[in-house]
């Protein structure tokens, strides 16, 4: 969970964030697999952020999400654009509209014409309804429900201004290592040109020192996350994993390459909590030969007195997808 305050201008301010685990199995594959769980992890969350805060931005992955973008003619009035949408919507959407929440936004003229260019994104009712349910049994109110690949986004605009040079006219691979599998998303000049979710994640670093030292996976990721394992952890567990994820984020980009008409990228930016682990930034440059970043995308923003700064640094790349959803909630 992140708390925001302020705006683009003069500039946010981190009020406060807390990370609490999930019990395993509790999501899978995105979809929330024991509510109560859920709920009870969100309620401890809640407790050691001490937030008065009840309205939340919360986001489901793009795997649960249908999105399709779309011409319409501009200058409708927003009734008739909801029965455009809803028309269109019928043609890319295999289930009944009464079984999804349908939405749509509208992204900008086309050219020199009168036409819009409108994104739509559709998903099933129920699993909104867990998320939202979840939150409500957590004492919160679910404000926003956007797709995590769009939040994680709208941090990545933050990100961008600490690339060197900057991002404009650049291809940048952000990529998002989470517990279960890797998001790879392509930029050109800040727009999405590629995306693709690898089987790869920090999990597999978990079960390998489970296995290796004879724990249970909770035990695993507690040592993980503590700095409490053997000495002999990082050369025969830490280093081969660190090189088995930039030998997958080299195959991803080979996977951009044969798939495009592009045939390089200028910089990778690396989030998720593997993100953070020492040097990870530097093994992934010598794989790639691609400049290669950590995302933070607090470092301009200016911290309260409940907020510690180097704890949100080691943080901050497990943090993109509810940092952009604090974003959100000012747009709203």
């Amino acid at each position: 969970m992140v708390e925001l305050s302020g705006d683009a201008k003069p500039g946010y301010q981190v009020e406060r964030y807390a990370i609490e685990p999930l019990p395993r199995d509790a999501v899978a594959d995105g979809n929330i697999a024991n509510l109560e769980a859920v709920s009870e992890s969100l309620r401890r969350c809640l407790r050691r952020m001490a937030s008065s805060t009840k309205l939340v931005a919360m986001a489901l992955p793009a795997s649960s999400v249908i999105t399709k973008r779309i011409v319409l003619p501009g200058g409708l009035r927003e009734q008739e654009m909801e029965l455009q949408v809803e028309s269109e919507a019928n043609q890319y959407i295999p289930f009944a509209l009464e079984e999804v929440n349908l939405d749509f936004q509208v992204l900008g003229e086309i050219g020199d014409s009168d036409d819009v260019d409108v994104l739509i994104a559709a998903s099933r009712k129920e699993k909104v309804e867990d998320r939202v349910a979840a939150a409500e049994a957590a004492g919160l109110k679910a404000h926003v429900v956007d797709v995590e690949s769009f939040a994680a986004l709208a941090a990545f605009d933050l990100v961008a201004q600490a690339i060197p040079g900057g991002a404009a006219g650049k291809i940048v691979a952000l990529v998002d290592v989470g517990a279960h599998a890797m998001d790879i998303t392509v930029l050109r000049d800040g727009n999405q040109v590629y995306a693709r979710e690898q089987s790869f994640g920090g999990n597999q670093l978990t079960q390998d020192i489970a296995r290796q030292y004879g724990m249970s996976f909770d035990e695993a990721e507690s040592g993980k996350r503590s700095g409490s394992l053997p000495e002999n952890y990082e050369s025969e567990l830490l280093r081969p994993f660190m090189d088995a994820l930039a030998l997958e984020i080299s195959r991803a980009l080979q996977f951009f390459f044969t798939s495009t008409q592009f045939n390089q990228v200028d910089q990778i930016v690396l989030a998720g909590g593997c993100a953070a682990i020492p040097g990870m930034a530097d093994v992934v440059t010598g794989r790639t030969q691609v400049p290669t970043m950590v995302a933070n995308p607090f470092s301009a923003m200016t911290l309260s007195n409940k907020v510690r700064a180097k704890g949100l640094m080691a943080d901050a790349p497990a943090l993109m997808v509810a940092c952009g959803l604090g974003l959100r909630r000012f747009d709203s």
